[in-house]
């Protein structure tokens, strides 16, 4: 029985992950609009946003979060 868990939660975390990334570019998105966050750090948190979108793309749902959770670092939030 906790094979089965375990092996469930293997399965059905990507989905999840994919399902939160659109979540996390909107919050991203909307902080990007508001943001007091100037120079170096707004490009590269822009640049983390576009490379987390990529990755969401192209099913690299790991990646793409480890991506937008870097540039909501950046970005207080």
């Amino acid at each position: 029985m906790k094979q089965l868990a375990i092996l469930a939660l293997l399965v059905l975390s990507p989905i999840a992950f994919a399902h939160n990334c659109p979540n996390e570019m909107k919050a991203i998105d909307a902080e990007l609009a508001s943001t007091k966050v100037a120079g170096t750090n707004l490009e590269k948190a822009k640049a983390l946003r576009a490379e987390g979108e990529k990755a969401h793309k192209d099913g690299k749902h790991t990646e793409s979060m480890r991506a937008l959770s870097e540039a909501k670092k950046i970005l207080g939030i």
